[in-house]
This record gives C-alpha cells, sequence and structure tokens, in this order.
C-alpha cells in the first residue's frame, strides 16, 4: 500500500476509514483516521482499500459523500437481476449495476452495501454470489420471525414494568410462554425446560438468574400468591375439574341415574350418629346400635354410597380414579369428586334419607366378630356430631344417648381383642395446621375417646368387608402390613413413655401396602383388612363398594382379578404422591409459622437421634404436634425437656435453626 491510501478496517467490529501513513516494520503499517488517531494495522486487517490520494481531513468528505447511497434495499433490485443465472459481483461490478458508476465513493457504497448484507448475496472470496430464491424467501421469513419477536419481547417489557409498578396489566397471549418459563424455572430450577427465556427476564431486570428469583418475580406481579404451593405445582395432581366432568356431575344432580339396589334395607328407624371435624363436608359414615330381641347388640357402620351416582368407567369414575384421593391442605382440600356432589347426594347429610353401604355386626363378648351382614341401605341421620361433642356427651352420660355410649363401650373391647391379637398402638400428637386469610392455626388433635371410637367402628367395618371379600372369593384391594422388628421389650422399657417410646416403635414400622392378595395387618392386629369407610374420599375404598355391592345384588363384578390388580398399583402410586404432597405443604405452613413468632419460647422433647455423630437429633414441640429436626451443640439424651426458640426459618428453602434457651 502507498502512503495516502483509504482504507477500511475494523475496531471490535465497528467500521473505521484511515488513510495510510507510512510502514511500521516489516509488515505493519501506520495509518491516522479522521480524528487524527494512529493505528498499527497488519495487512489482513484491512478490510478494503479504497483508493490512493487521501489525506485524513478528507474522510469526513469522503463518507458524506458515501452516506446517500447506503440503502440496503436497493441490492434487492441488483439480487432479481443476477438470480437467474447465479452470476457472481464484486464491489466495482455492483456500482455499476446499481448506481452507473465506478467512483471511488460509490465502490465503497457497494463494498459497504455487500458486506452488510444478509439476505441476498453470500461472500465467495472476492466475489458475491446471489443466493437462490428459496434462500432468500426463508431468510425473509426468518427475520419477520425476528422482528416480531423483538416487538413482542419490547410489549412483554412494557407489561412487566407497568405489573411491578403495580397497575393492572393486561397479558397478551405471546406473553404466555415467557410467564411459563417462569413458572417451570421456579418450580424445577435448572431441570426446567426453556428456562433461557426466564433467565433472559430476570437478567433484563437486573434480578439473579435463580429460582427463588422467578418466585419473587411472579409473586411481585401478583400472577402468584406470596405461599404459591410448589409442591402441588410439581405434582401431577390436578386441582380443578374439566367442563365435562362437571356438566356431568350436574347432570347426575338433576338426573339421578336408576338405583341398581332397588331393594335397599330400610334402616331409617334407627337413630344415627355422624362424628367428624366440625369443618368437614363430605359426611361419609354413621353409627347406630339395635338391640336385638335375644338381648344382644348389633352395630350399624353406615358408610356414605357413591357408587349410587356413577357407574364404573364413566366419567366421574375414571376422574376420581386420575386423583385417587382428596388431597387435605392447610389451605383446603382438593376433593376426588365435584363438591357438589361429595358433599350434596354422596354425603350423609343430616335429616336427609341416604342411601348407604350398612355394616351390621354382632361383637362376642372379647370383642371380636360373631356374626355380620352387608347391605345396600337407606338411612337418615338424626345427629351431625363432633368429636368434641361426643366427648362432652360421653363424660356426662346423657341417658337419651345411651346408643352412643354403648358403642364406644364395644370400641374399647374392640382395641382391647385387637392389642391381644398382637396390634401395635403408636400414640403421637398430631399437628392440625389451618390457613385462613393468611393467619395459621396450628391445633394439636387429641387422642380422645370420640375419635378411638370412630377409628376403631371404621377398622371393624374394614374387617368385615375383607371378610366378606375373601369368602366369596371377590378381587379386592387389601391393606396389608409386614410383621416388624420392634426392638427387645426391655430395651423399650428404658425409653421415657409417651411419644419417645412411640417414635422408637414407628421408626421400625414397614409401610402398608395394596394387595389384591389378602394378607396380615401387624399394627391393626387383623389377618385381613381393606379400607372401605371413606369411598367419596379414597379410589380404593371406591372399589371395594363397586364390587362387594355387585356381589350383594347377584352381578357379574365390575373389575377382575388382574384389572384390579392393575388398579392398585396405579392407585398406590398417586397416593403417595398425594401424601408427600400433604406432608410437605404442612411442613411449609409449619415453618412459616414459626417464621412469623420468632420471639416464642417453645416447650420441647428430644424424640431420638437422627445422626448421632453429627449431633443432629428429633424434637417435638409439644404445644403445636410439629416434629423438627435440630442440631446440638451440647450433650442430651432422647426424653431431655427443652426450652427453645428459631433462630431462622426459609419456609420456601425448607430451612428452620433451633436453638436453645435458659
Amino acid at each position: 500500500m502507498e502512503k495516502g491510501t483509504l482504507v477500511e478496517f475494523r475496531v471490535n467490529g465497528d467500521r473505521r476509514l484511515a488513510v495510510v501513513d507510512r510502514p511500521e516494520g516489516k509488515k505493519h503499517w501506520v495509518v491516522i483516521d479522521d480524528r487524527g488517531h494512529s493505528h498499527v494495522l497488519h495487512p489482513r486487517q484491512v478490510a478494503y482499500e479504497i483508493g490512493e490520494g487521501y489525506k485524513p481531513s478528507e474522510i469526513a468528505h469522503f463518507q458524506s459523500e458515501v452516506q446517500p447511497y447506503l440503502d440496503l434495499s436497493s441490492l434487492e433490485v441488483a439480487w432479481e437481476l443476477l438470480v437467474e443465472d447465479g452470476e457472481t459481483v464484486d464491489p466495482s461490478a455492483m456500482a455499476t449495476l446499481l448506481f452507473s458508476d465506478q467512483s471511488q465513493p460509490l465502490r465503497y457504497a457497494a463494498h459497504w452495501l455487500l458486506t452488510e448484507d444478509r439476505l441476498y448475496f453470500k461472500q465467495k472470496g472476492d466475489r458475491y454470489e446471489p443466493r437462490s430464491k428459496a434462500q432468500v424467501a426463508e431468510l425473509k421469513h426468518q427475520q419477520q420471525m425476528e422482528q416480531q419477536r423483538q416487538q413482542e419481547w419490547q410489549g412483554f417489557v412494557e407489561r412487566l414494568h407497568q405489573g411491578l409498578a403495580g397497575e393492572s396489566v393486561e397479558w397478551q397471549s405471546s406473553d404466555r410462554l415467557r410467564l411459563e418459563a417462569l413458572e417451570r424455572y421456579a418450580i424445577l430450577g435448572e431441570e426446567a425446560s426453556h428456562r433461557a427465556a426466564a433467565v433472559e427476564t430476570l437478567l433484563h431486570l437486573k434480578r439473579p438468574e435463580t429460582p427463588v428469583a422467578a418466585l419473587q418475580l411472579l409473586v411481585d406481579l401478583r400472577l402468584w400468591s406470596p405461599h404459591e404451593n410448589l409442591f402441588l405445582r410439581r405434582s401431577q395432581i390436578p386441582v380443578l375439574f374439566s367442563e365435562k366432568v362437571l356438566e356431568v356431575a350436574h347432570h347426575r344432580l338433576t338426573s339421578p341415574p336408576p338405583d341398581l339396589h332397588s331393594d335397599r334395607l330400610d334402616l331409617t328407624h334407627l337413630k344415627v350418629y355422624t362424628v367428624d371435624d366440625e369443618s368437614t363436608l363430605e359426611i361419609d359414615d354413621g353409627l347406630s346400635l339395635e338391640f336385638l330381641s335375644d338381648g344382644r347388640q348389633r352395630i350399624w357402620i353406615h358408610i356414605a354410597d357413591p357408587t349410587r351416582w356413577l357407574m364404573p368407567g364413566d366419567e366421574l369414575d375414571l376422574e376420581a380414579r386420575r386423583r385417587s384421593t382428596t388431597l387435605y391442605l392447610p389451605t383446603g382440600m382438593i376433593p376426588m369428586f365435584p363438591s357438589e356432589l361429595a358433599t350434596g347426594p354422596m354425603s350423609l347429610v343430616q335429616g336427609r334419607i341416604c342411601n348407604a353401604l350398612s355394616f351390621g355386626v354382632v361383637l362376642n363378648s372379647l370383642g371380636a366378630i360373631e356374626d355380620y351382614e352387608i347391605h345396600a341401605s337407606l338411612i337418615k341421620t338424626t345427629y351431625r356430631l363432633t368429636y368434641e361433642d361426643v366427648d362432652e356427651m360421653l363424660e356426662l352420660g346423657v341417658q337419651a344417648e345411651s346408643e352412643l355410649e354403648a358403642i364406644a363401650n364395644w370400641a374399647q373391647q374392640r382395641k382391647a381383642w385387637r392389642q391381644s391379637q398382637g396390634a401395635i398402638s403408636i400414640s403421637m400428637p398430631e399437628a392440625s395446621i389451618k390457613v385462613k386469610d393468611d393467619d395459621i392455626l396450628i391445633e394439636v388433635l387429641e387422642d380422645s375417646q370420640a375419635r378411638q371410637m370412630v377409628a376403631e367402628m371404621m377398622i371393624l367395618a374394614g374387617e368385615v368387608a375383607a371378610h366378606y371379600g375373601q369368602t366369596h372369593q371377590i378381587p379386592l384391594p387389601f391393606r396389608n402390613q409386614p410383621q416388624p422388628e420392634l426392638p427387645p421389650q426391655e430395651e423399650l422399657q428404658l425409653l421415657p413413655a409417651g411419644p419417645v417410646r412411640a417414635c422408637a416403635i414407628r421408626r421400625c414400622m414397614p409401610r402398608s401396602e395394596l394387595s389384591v392378595t389378602p394378607a396380615r395387618h401387624a399394627s391393626l392386629g387383623l389377618e385381613l383388612y381393606t379400607q372401605v369407610t371413606s369411598p367419596i374420599r379414597r379410589y380404593s375404598d371406591l372399589l371395594t363398594h363397586f364390587q362387594i355391592k355387585a356381589h350383594l345384588r347377584g352381578a357379574p363384578l365390575p373389575f377382575s382379578l388382574e384389572q384390579m390388580q392393575e388398579l392398585t398399583q396405579g392407585i398406590s402410586s398417586t397416593v403417595q404422591e398425594a401424601v408427600l404432597v400433604e406432608r410437605q405443604t404442612n411442613r411449609y405452613w409449619g415453618l412459616e409459622f414459626l417464621r412469623r413468632h420468632p420471639e416464642r419460647i417453645w416447650q420441647a422433647l428430644m424424640l431420638r437421634w437422627l445422626r448421632e455423630h453429627e449431633r443432629l437429633g428429633l424434637v417435638l414441640l409439644e404445644d403445636l404436634g410439629l416434629e423438627l429436626a435440630m442440631r446440638f451443640t451440647r450433650s442430651v439424651t432422647p426424653g431431655d425437656c427443652l426450652q427453645l426458640r428459631v433462630s431462622h426459618a426459609d419456609p420456601w428453602q425448607d430451612v428452620i435453626h433451633l436453638q436453645e434457651v435458659g
């Protein structure tokens, strides 16, 4: 290159013009730009030689001459002329084609257009080849899509800032994918798909690129609650019912199907007690006592009959099967059936004549089953009672309700009989957590006489149903539990009685499981057992109803052994997921309650070591019934009483730190 040659080079991708001044060493050149700044260039750094005879002071004028011709759309005309023959061009030829002139400013304008173009031409050496029509069409489409994406992004950003400013936002359909990406990232973290869109949003807002930041953004935008249930969102559990299912439920209310049991046993003359928590809406069991002519007493356990309102394989049955259970969360329940059915005709509503599946049982003096019968029945609930009501009535010995006292006595007899059969009783404080209007209420459920009475009667009905199924070879979802290997009695006796000893026994208990093969249920002390008393809330109970009711009326069984086996496997996995969500959600609200009360001092009991070598133990907050892990800084023993307070709690991160006081 000669001194005075005008050249183009790049600095960080930007075009620069400069005039060659002198050589530098053997291979480099010193060039001067329009500001008088010098640059040392290797020949390979020179993108284009424009021409000779220039001074740095003339660069600005040269650029003003070029500027009017820098219109990329003008290349389309040249492309249309060249594309058919596929003829290549260089800047000089392009200047002639576009401007009918090959002056240095116009040659440089042609060079600029060709190197800036991303649509019509592609470079091959020193020349440029026109792209095919198909390639240009595809590139135009991509550019349009990118332009649309940029417009949608700008609109999304504007709405983001509106939402964060507290303004009302009307989100567009194009925003949905970005908002869903934020949701998935908040729920699944690094395992989330398409998290790049979430990260892009967080980066724009200068927020951390973390799942917690995505969660906080959704809360700040008021798209999520400050206490959004991530455990539920991570699960496959449906929250809402489809329009189709709701339509079917409404139709069953207005046009009930014919009752397949037209010969129901009329038990409306019996006094029927339903006993539940005050908040319970799905009333699925009731109790009666009948005095027989021979002086014996027959206990009646009446179970709600939801199969009166559906058929195996219909929309309601398949939806219940998909859900498998009603989910009970501190913030409310997610029912297995639509509420208008579950709390209406399916429930044993006080004062109404209701359909039921009734188990009549006569016990011998020891509490074992002497005789039983099962009927599709009609009953009329006399009293809708709470556990507290029944405890008070039993304590006062209300003479007008002697049936209730007799049932409670039979329940005690049954418990004693089961214990004689090897039943293992584990009594641990149980926390009931309710959240209403962001207020958290935690109560410890007392193992009262009323609760024991209802529990024993439900176990009794399950034993009767299991015996009926085995006797008549009916495939049922039996519930089994292997015999646990408990510590030696002398070892247990060394532990303090109460929660500490119960905790030691509990950790040895194997999980119960569903099976079509009847087997012993160790902790209940029963050779046979199936759950039958909550068909509105548990699908396994509903299956038992379908099978038993079909057998009672002499109809073919709805489910074969193979079908029942397949169903129980599916139910088990779904129920396990539901139980996990319930447990995680309860823990979240328990930690949130403790976070809100950092000043409180809690009476606690050291239950057992989790990892003694790390000084990590399990403690029970006795006033709340909450069991929490705690790291100790001193020597403690299971059974020690402690005074604790919360030093740090983060429900979202599932973190709780307790420390001793005093």
